[in-house]
């Protein structure tokens, strides 16, 4: 019988649920965890961040662990998966909120188990990045998949709003803001000064188009070892946070409008490249179910997921 988080929702994939007080983490190989957060609501049309864990969840019951395009690997023979549900955020209360979820996000690090958090808005990276930073006792270089920056310094004063967390993190010294790729951005909805705050502060950009001349040329796999080699320079790990309107409207029909994006295809590969050089965990954030009525964005998260996994299984077997 499939274990429930609450309510009628399973655990993710089929995993068993655990916690972190009692020890029952110990067992899993990856440790799965939800933060249904949503703070400053940038275009009211869009808005509904905070279901994303509970419908990543659903969507997930009709999977396996199986990818025979990636020579049959099956990721749940390899890994024991654990669900330790959602963080008990604060509705209203952004400090707070932020406050619980490095406080979580620490406990879970502190475990060393490969962790995966499903947003919320793109707010939650900065508290578990932070959290990450304090585990290793070192800097963080981070690939960031997106459309946009999402470095504004603040959102209307808010300092916590999905528009803000790569501000945020320019401002910390959790992270190498050499070491920061900002890759996938595109389209109109950026701001001037968005890409003007990346460069002062030393990060890196590789656009959609960049992305799409090597995916042409066959060097998409090039490409992504030249980001994380980035990202990977004088750090002491490497973090994988994905947006998901990185992805092309067409392939993310429950996100924001934003055409020109990656394939379903092209973010898989890249999500699988990375995995496979070692990354130390991920997130997946900006999924809007009641946006998508046949909730095509939130099944896609489990295929982002299954392909990390795998990489990551390589990624250990090269040891």
């Amino acid at each position: 019988m499939t274990e429930k988080i609450y309510g009628n929702t399973p655990c993710y994939l089929g995993s068993k649920k655990v916690s972190l007080s009692d020890g029952g983490a110990n067992d899993s190989d990856v440790l799965i965890y939800g933060v249904p957060w949503e703070g400053a609501v940038t275009w009211g049309d869009y808005t509904g961040a905070e279901l994303g864990p509970k419908v990543i969840r659903l969507s997930s019951a009709r999977y396996s662990g199986y990818l025979p395009e990636l020579d049959g690997i099956d990721v749940l023979e390899h890994y024991k998966l654990g669900d330790l549900g959602d963080v008990d955020v604060v509705p209203a209360d952004t400090i707070e909120t932020m406050r619980r979820i490095e406080s979580f996000a620490s406990d879970v690090w502190k475990t060393g188990k490969f962790p995966v958090a499903f947003g919320g808005d793109h707010g939650i990276t900065y508290p578990i990045v932070k959290a990450l930073s304090e585990d290793i006792d070192g800097q963080v270089g981070i690939i960031h998949l997106d459309a946009h920056y999402d470095n504004h310094p603040d959102y209307e004063g808010d300092l916590y709003a999905r528009s803000t967390p790569f501000h945020r993190i320019y401002e910390s010294e959790s992270v190498r803001n050499e070491s920061i790729v900002h890759m996938g951005i595109h389209g109109p909805r950026n701001k001037p000064e968005t890409g003007k705050y990346a460069d002062e502060v030393g990060a890196s950009t590789i656009s959609i188009r960049d992305i799409r001349k090597a995916g042409n040329s066959n060097q998409l796999p090039e490409l992504a070892k030249q980001a994380y080699e980035i990202a990977s320079e004088g750090t002491e790990a490497v973090y994988l946070s994905i947006c998901s309107d990185v992805l092309d409207f067409a392939f993310n029909p429950g996100g924001p409008v934003d055409g020109n994006g990656l394939t379903s295809f092209e973010l898989l590969e890249l999500v699988h490249e990375f995995a496979k050089l070692g990354i130390r965990g991920m997130d997946y954030v900006e999924v809007y179910p009641q946006q998508d009525t046949n909730d095509n964005s939130s099944h896609f998260v489990t295929y982002a997921v299954l392909y990390a996994l795998a990489g990551n299984i390589l990624n250990e077997q090269n040891r």
